[in-house]
């Protein structure tokens, strides 16, 4: 009985040990973007500020954000699949390299003093999910509400852009690059949209 005792309570001690692992963290970079057309000359006079994109709720979040209906009325952050930084720092800093590199303005950047005269791009992110579609597999929905003010603080451009684009695959990296190219059809808009309002567009 006292053998009966003792196996029992090892077989317990053994049973509270065993702790499933904890899964790993898996951080995700959007691919590289396609470029802008070079303009021929800068579409905004002097710097161009790009702010820091706002993003309600969960959008501001590291984590990825998956839908549980087509519609996405119902929406759920994973634990483990995160971005390398915030949707909102990603953002900015996709949308500097682009504009930067299609000559927009002499000077494209995050941050100037207060007291410099600089037009600035405001950006908002109403939408950025992994969505199931219905006929199976899954989409990346994208949505942004971008706004340009000029540096004397007249309003170029304030538009709503929204992307839907399909993911190769029912894995996590085939939407990444399905976010990935629904922001570049956003951003390739927004380019279009500026050079058609731009005081300076050629």
């Amino acid at each position: 009985m006292k053998r009966l005792w003792i196996a029992l309570l090892g077989a317990a001690v053994l049973s509270a040990c065993h702790v499933p692992p904890v899964p790993d963290f898996t951080y995700y970079r959007l691919p590289r973007p396609q470029p802008l057309p070079v303009d021929a000359a800068p579409l905004l006079q002097g710097a161009l500020v790009v702010e820091l994109f706002g993003a309600g709720g969960i959008y501001g979040d590291q984590a990825l954000i998956y839908a549980l209906d087509p519609a996405a009325q119902e929406v759920r952050q994973y634990h483990y699949q995160l971005w390398t930084d915030s949707p909102p720092r990603v953002l900015q800093r996709r949308l500097i390299e682009l504009l930067r590199d299609a000559g927009v303005a002499a000077l494209v950047t995050d941050e100037l003093p207060v007291s410099a005269k600089a037009a600035r791009v405001r950006g908002a992110i109403l939408r950025f999910d992994r969505v199931p579609t219905a006929g199976g597999g899954y989409q990346a929905v994208v949505g942004l509400h971008m706004r340009v003010d000029a540096a004397d603080g007249a309003s170029l451009l304030d538009e709503y852009y929204r992307s839907e684009q399909p993911a190769a695959g029912d894995d996590l990296k085939t939407t990444v690059d399905a976010y990935g190219a629904a922001l570049d059809e956003i951003f390739a808009k927004f380019h279009q949209d500026l050079r058609r309002k731009s005081p300076h567009a050629g």
